[in-house]
Order: C-alpha cells, then structure tokens, then sequence
C-alpha cells in the first residue's frame, strides 16, 4: 500500500505532466482564438465572466469540500447534494435570464442580452458534476481527473477554433465553455460510474450546509476578485481596454494554474488525513511550501521576464498592449499557488468562517483601493490591484500561524531563497538582454539563462526540494524500467 508520502509525490507528479500539457493545449488553442479575434471579442466574453463563476459557485454550494471533510460518505449524502445542486441550478439561471437584459443596459453593449443567456447556461450543466467531482476529490483520483481535463480541452478548443475560423467571433469563445463543460460533465460519470437516485432527503444538507455555506460566501467574494478589475475597466475604459487585459490576465491564470492545479488535487486530501496530528501537519505544510516557492517564482517571474516576446510571437503586435500588463499580473500570479495552500489549510482545519472573511475582506480593500486610484491612471490601478494581492499573504499566514504554529521566520526560510533567487535572475538577465532586437533570440537567451542558473545555484547551494523532486523522477523511471 502506498504512503501518504508516496501518494502526494504521485499526486504532485501526475499534476504536473497533466497540467503542463493541459496549459500546451491551452496555449495552443489560445493562439489560434487570439489570431482570429479582437480585442472587443475577447472584453465581450470578459464582461460576464463574473457573473457566470458567481452562478457556478452559488449552485456548487462548496459541498465538494464539506463531503471531503467527512469522515464517512454515504449514498444519501451524494443523492441529497446532487439533487440540491440540480434544482439550485435552474433557479439561479431563470434569474439571471431575466436580469441579462439589465447587464446589458449597465455597460451599454445590447448584444450582451443574447450572449448571457447562452453562456450561462454552462454552470447549469457543470452542477450536474458535482458529486462525481467530490468522489474524484476525495479518493486523490489525480491522474482520472486530469485526463478528463485533457479530453474536454481539446474537444472544446477544436470547436473554438472552428466557429472563430468561421466567423462566429465571440460566439465561439462561448461555445467553447460549454463544449468544455459538457464533456467534464459526461467524463466525470464514465469514470466514476454513479449515478443518483429518485429518493432525496434534505437532512444530509442540513448537516453539510453551516461548513458549505460560508465556503460558498467565500467563493462568490473570491470570483469579485478575480474578476473586479475587468468589470471595472469595463465600467470605467471600453471593451477593447478589457480584451487587452482578459488576454494578459489568461497568460498569467495559465501560468500559476500550472503550479496550482498540481497542489489543488493534493493539498486538502493530504492536509485532512493527518488533521489529528499538527506537528505532522505542519511538516506536510512546510514542505509543500517550499515546493510551491520553488516551482511558482522561476515559472511566473520567468513570464513576467519574456511578456512582450511572448504576447507578440504568439498573437502577433495587435496584442502587445497587453505585455505590459502582464509583466505585471505575473508578479502576483507568484504567490497565488501560495496564497491557495493557506488557505486550503485554513478550510482542512475546519474553519470556513475564517476564510469567508478573509476573503470578503480582501475583495472590498481591493474595491477600494482600485476605485480610489481611477483618478491617477490605469497604471496606478493596477499597482493597487496587484500590490494588495500580494500583501494578503501575511494575512493568510497569521492564521496558519494560529493554527499549526508555523513561525513568520520560518514561512520567509521556507520561501524567501526562491523568490530571491527568481527576481535576481530575471532582473539581471532583464538589463543584461536590453539590447537584444531579435525577439526569438531574446525569448530564447532568457528561458536558457534563467532557467540553467536557477537549477544550477539551487543544486550547488544543495537545495533538499530540487534533489528529492529529481530522484523521485529517476526513481520512478528506473521502477518502470525494471
């Protein structure tokens, strides 16, 4: 039988090959959209991205983390969520069909009406998904869960293409959502092969719904985050001003999913198997940390470093407004993959209030900050938006501290050697290639540069994390080998 250490590295790795090449796919599907569209296709889509995650969140009711938290499952406990999920679903899409009409009016773009009520209908088929995603959760199904990713990206981003190739503009970009629900959505019964029954008692909610619903508070404020500042530019600029940061923000979400995505199939499973034993936790969290600083600073300071090679060789110069704000977004995209493991901590230990607040907390500084800074400039909202981000890691880390004793001194041991090393690095290598016109040699100069000194001093300076992940690489290849 496998160990709790053995199935987090698996997890860690199956993560991370699955994540690079689902970000591949991204990428690639992502060029071709970007080619074929403009900036106001992409601000479009951009407008009702919040209020489509705020339904999404509202019907999954955070009852994916409440059925992990639970000691034992049973099948009325699936049924009931399903059932509730199901119903929630259409109520909260029959309202906002109706309601379409006035987001329209709000950011006085008519075409909007029709386009909401189609793309919102994505969280309706993706709360059918629920259950089969808790169980996939809640067994460490990594590797399952992944290839169902893989599958949906490459049928849906097919489908894109096709449509944007075909002139269905941002059509296509909604389509696309939907195809990748769906096929989420059917995988997810294939593999786990539940299926809900006709009876349904409402008591296994009651006993979920004081964990869930603070979770769910707390996603709906978490999602305004994510996408306040979008929704403001919408408000405040045009649709192209909000193309031009949907597609940076999309670089830097591929970027630090990469990390995230490897330490989310994890971290909560791992965290709540050794819940009665803090010290051991607190190892566990350590290391992780340390795993996350390790992969997420190099990766996202690496972006911030080649913005404008890679806006511009990938989606040509009509994009290159967005370099620029992707330089920036990267810096916080560092510490999201951090920022996350608190707070998967924070919800393992049971304390979904805490969250809730936290985050509610965060999301109205952020409205504040970025409305106060309107006067001086887009730049400076951005600045605002970024750097607040950013500093909401102490936040985080106060209540990790209270609750498994991690030190503040040994939070900055466990992160502060790679995110040194990344920002000198790419520092250096920024003023060292300034004169470098050729953007494939200079895309190619930094990725090489940065990337062999990062390894090369870590190895030097005998960093544990880079020589565990290695051996465990040959390990696992000399296993398979024999």
């Amino acid at each position: 039988m496998e160990t709790l250490k053995e199935k987090t590295a698996k997890g860690l790795l199956w993560g991370g090959v699955s994540n690079g090449i689902q970000q591949l796919l991204n990428l690639a599907f992502g060029i071709f959209l970007a080619r074929l569209l403009t900036q106001a296709d992409y601000g479009m889509v951009g407008l009702l991205t919040v209020f489509s995650s705020i339904a999404s969140a509202l019907q999954e009711g955070g009852f994916i983390s409440a059925l992990n938290r639970k000691k034992e499952v049973r099948p009325e406990d699936y049924n009931a969520v399903f059932w509730f999920n199901a119903t929630c679903s259409v109520a909260i899409y029959a309202v906002l069909y109706m309601v379409a009409p006035f987001i329209a009016d709000f950011y006085n773009e008519p075409q909007l009406t029709p386009l909401a009520r189609y793309l919102f209908l994505g969280f309706v088929i993706s709360s059918l998904n629920i259950v089969p995603r808790a169980m996939m959760f809640r067994n460490l199904m990594v590797k399952e869960s992944n290839l169902i990713t893989l599958i949906a990206l490459t049928v849906s981003g097919i489908v894109g293409v096709t449509m944007a190739a075909n002139g269905f503009a941002y059509w296509g970009i909604a389509t696309q959502t939907i195809v990748f629900v769906s096929m989420i959505t059917l995988l997810s019964y294939a593999y786990t092969r539940w299926h809900p029954s006709l009876h349904f008692s409402i008591q296994p909610i009651r006993d979920m719904i004081g964990f869930s619903s603070k979770l769910v508070v707390t996603n709906v404020f978490t999602i305004i985050n994510q996408n306040l500042f979008a929704n403001l530019i919408g408000k405040f600029y045009s649709v192209s001003e909000v193309g031009n940061f949907s597609q940076a923000n999309k670089w830097n979400q591929m970027g630090h999913t990469f990390v995230n995505s490897m330490l989310t199939g994890v971290a909560q499973p791992v965290f709540a198997k050794v819940d009665e034993d803090r010290e051991r936790q607190l190892r566990v969290f350590r290391k992780l940390l340390r795993f996350t600083a390790f992969i997420s600073f190099p990766a996202m300071f690496g972006l911030s470093l080649a913005s404008q090679e890679v806006i511009v060789i990938a989606i040509t110069e009509k994009w290159l407004a967005s370099a620029h704000i992707l330089s920036v977004l990267c810096i916080w995209g560092a510490f999201v993959p951090i920022n996350n493991l608190f707070a998967n901590l924070i919800i393992t230990r049971g304390h979904s209030n805490v969250y809730m607040w936290c985050t509610i907390a965060l999301c109205l500084m952020l409205l504040g900050a970025v409305i106060g800074a309107y006067p001086l400039g887009f730049e400076w909202m951005l600045r605002a938006f970024v750097g607040i981000n950013i500093g909401w890691l102490l936040v985080w880390w106060w209540f990790v501290h209270r609750e498994i004793g991690l030190r503040f001194l040994d939070m900055l041991r466990d992160i502060s050697p790679y995110l040194l090393l990344s920002a000198a690095l790419t520092i250096g290598c920024h003023y060292l290639l300034a004169g470098v016109q050729n953007i494939y040699l200079s895309l190619l100069l930094k990725v090489v540069i940065v990337g062999t000194l990062y390894v090369a001093i870590l190895w030097i300076a005998g960093s544990v994390i880079l020589k565990e992940s290695v051996g465990y690489l040959f390990n696992k290849k000399r296993k398979e080998a024999a």
